[in-house]
């Protein structure tokens, strides 16, 4: 059944390799990005405020294929910025980690807000009447408890973009999905098989993530 993978003709541990690391870069940029989209969003200043408001909508509302090869066209193959990447694959690495941060900020970015909507304004305000600016109460009372608050939505918004991160094949990255479609071309005979192997590879990655993200939920659970 898995006499294909004996050959070594497929490296199907540096494919999800390729796709963890994938994963994890575009998870930290999300977190960073989606947190600085949620701070313009609440922001006091009207230019910062629409800005935000204007990115999430019409990001949240693009196909993120189309966000990945619009990376890959406008600033490769246009503007001729490879992000330093040394060769194609590498680049397609860079510009998939840059549009699926771009693309999955704006859901980190809801998740928080949905988050500071359940910290009390009272507190708020008792922080601007002791004379602190909104970038201190925004950082050390707001978005700490928002944090807690939307564990579990920003969980799901990371196993989101494990899965997502497939479609970074269309822009050549080395991961899993382009490693499965090229099998499916030379071992037809197999298909359930490697199906079933990127499935469970998939679960792999995803589980433990759901796992330990639903327990820090209930571990950082702001009690009321």
């Amino acid at each position: 059944m898995f006499d294909f993978l004996d050959s070594g003709q497929y490296d199907l541990l540096g494919a999800f390799w390729v796709t963890a690391q994938l994963a994890l870069y575009s998870a930290i940029g999300s977190l960073v990005w989606g947190t600085v989209l949620t701070a313009m969003r609440v922001s006091p200043v009207p230019l910062m405020r629409g800005f935000g408001t204007a990115y999430v909508n019409v990001v949240r509302n693009t196909p993120l294929t189309v966000v990945i090869v619009a990376c890959s066209f406008v600033l490769d193959q246009t503007l001729a910025i490879t992000l330093g990447g040394e060769d194609f694959k590498e680049t397609g690495f860079r510009l998939a980690v840059l549009g699926l941060t771009a693309y999955t900020g704006t859901f980190v970015c809801e998740a928080l807000r949905s988050g500071i909507n359940t910290v009390p304004a009272g507190q708020a305000e008792a922080a601007r009447a002791l004379g602190m600016s909104f970038t201190q109460v925004l950082t050390a009372i707001v978005l700490p408890q928002a944090f807690r608050a939307a564990v579990t939505p920003l969980a799901n918004v990371i196993i989101a973009l494990t899965k997502n991160t497939t479609v970074a094949a269309a822009i050549g990255a080395a991961e899993a999905a382009l490693l499965m479609r090229e099998m499916i071309e030379n071992e037809a005979q197999a298909l359930f098989t490697v199906f079933a192997l990127f499935a469970f590879g998939f679960i792999v990655l995803t589980l433990p993530t759901g796992l330990i993200l639903g327990w820090a939920a209930k571990r950082l659970a702001v009690k009321r």
